[in-house]
């Protein structure tokens, strides 16, 4: 380890070598609150080299991404395609930005960041389909990535149709993964599509917390990988998974409630790792045998890995708390210089400083509401109260919640905000004009939620899926 300070809102990681990674700096910065609009500022650039930053806000989904073709681009209809460009800073700002069942996809390109947005339930079968099913994609010569204080989640496995979280294939090297949750998915992501593809390497991942994965946290065919300071939490199978000549240096990271969190799984064919100063907090390993090789329950090295940039390590007793604090979208870009006490981002490289909250007076303070059955115990107005502990549930697992004013008011969002134990519950919605009785948007999961401005007196969140009893604390609206 070298002791430099990580207080920095600039890249780190392996994402700083080969020359480093800027992105958009410098370039104009445009704002896209469509899939489209993200697709019309990269073909709009002089050059498919031109540096841009785009500023995301609201819902990205298939409904409101489109291909668009020009000189300076090369588009799709079902992904954010970033291909044969270079770059690019893509950053949510303002209220969020959620990427809906809709990948990014990374393929010959370089010098590209992706911060502060959430990508959610891509799926590679059943409907809608989109990325290969990856949340974030690359493959095929891409160079110097920073992805950063991101969300990316699924909500099940390969059977319910989803695949990685964060996969990189076929020639990607030097990229960096930092203080990103990635959760709730069969498969975290890989590194090499295959046992012959060990052309990619030079990875860096970093204060990220992997909750609830089956495996892949992640897998290594070839290639070199730093982990450090990350936090791992219920991984059902099994964790890094170093095979194929791969090299993991795996250091200061926490592991806890977890299986076989270090090894070669399902393949004779070994990888190796270097570890030091990892905490095991019940984490159990299997016995070693044909294609299962764990590295516990006592790992020690098997290789030596030298890294060539500065880091600063956290004790890995305060990892949980450090990573709680600052992993994940829209908690403020903080960061950790190593002394176990979260810190504000230095200077942007970028002529960004993206406000993470909602913006605007909440509309539905000093509004009403109403809705379908409530559960016993519960209120609609403890929706519109501004008390995260109160909350609205249905009778059932689905039903609907509205905000309504005593004349026609213009809205362009909403944020539903769970209750702190029911914290992904709701999963599918529409939000309808309820007097119009007009769809304004459909998607899964809660959260800040965009649209085209629309006036009203009653807008209906309606939950047409759930997992468990969904709660709803409070259900804020906000004006364009």
């Amino acid at each position: 380890m070298s002791g430099a300070s990580a207080v920095s809102a600039g890249a780190t990681g392996y994402a700083t070598q080969n020359g480093g990674t800027t992105g958009g700096a410098g370039g104009q910065t445009v704002r896209a609150t469509t899939g489209t609009a993200i697709h019309q500022a990269l073909c709009t650039r002089a050059s498919s080299s031109t540096p841009i930053i785009i500023e995301v806000e609201g819902t990205i989904n298939h409904g409101n991404t489109s291909k668009v073709s020009g000189p300076s681009c090369n588009t799709a209809d079902d992904k954010i395609e970033l291909k044969q460009i270079s770059n690019v800073t893509l950053i949510g700002v303002g209220r969020g930005a959620v990427f809906d069942q809709l990948g990014i996809h990374i393929r010959e390109a370089n010098n590209i960041i992706i911060r502060n947005v959430t990508v959610r339930n891509v799926k590679k079968s059943g409907s809608p389909t989109s990325n290969g099913g990856d949340a974030i994609g690359m493959e095929k010569d891409v160079r110097n990535i920073w992805v950063d204080h991101t969300t990316l989640e699924a909500s099940g496995g390969e059977s319910e149709g989803y695949d990685g979280l964060f996969d990189l294939k076929d020639n990607t090297q030097y990229v960096t993964l930092s203080y990103s949750i990635l959760r709730n998915s069969g498969r975290g992501g890989l590194i090499g599509s295959s046992e012959s593809d060990r052309s990619n390497g030079f990875i860096t991942f970093h204060h990220n917390r992997y909750e609830n994965i089956g495996s892949r946290a992640p897998l290594l065919r070839g290639g070199v990988a730093h982990m450090y300071n990350n936090h791992y939490v219920n991984l059902e199978n099994s964790g890094i998974n170093s095979r194929a000549g791969a090299r993991a240096k795996v250091e200061n990271n926490y592991f806890k409630d977890s299986k076989d969190v270090l090894g070669t799984f399902y393949t004779n064919e070994m990888g190796t790792w270097q570890v030091s100063r990892n905490i095991f907090d019940n984490v159990t390993w299997s016995s070693r045998g044909n294609q299962n090789y764990p590295a516990g329950p006592n790992p020690t090295s098997t290789t030596s890995v030298s890294i060539p940039y500065s880091y600063s390590l956290d004790d890995p007793s305060c990892v949980p708390a450090v990573v709680a604090a600052t992993a994940g979208a829209n908690t403020g870009m903080k960061v950790s210089d190593g002394s176990c006490t979260p810190q504000n981002p230095g200077p942007d490289p970028d002529p960004t400083d993206p406000p993470t909250d909602p913006s605007g007076p909440n509309l539905s303070i000093g509004a009403g509401a109403d809705g379908s059955s409530k559960a016993s115990g519960t209120s609609y107005g403890n929706v519109i109260d501004g008390d995260m502990g109160s909350y609205w549930s249905p009778s059932g697992s689905t039903g609907s919640i509205s905000v309504k004013w005593s004349r026609p008011t213009t809205v362009s969002s909403i944020n539903i905000r769970e209750a702190s134990d029911a914290v992904g519950n709701i999963r599918s919605w529409r939000v309808i004009d309820h007097h119009a009785n007009t769809v304004l948007a459909t998607g899964t999961g809660a959260g800040v939620i965009s649209f085209s401005p629309v006036t009203l007196e009653k807008i209906r969140f309606e939950i047409t899926g759930s997992n468990g009893t969904p709660k709803v604390a409070e259900y804020e609206t906000y004006a364009p």
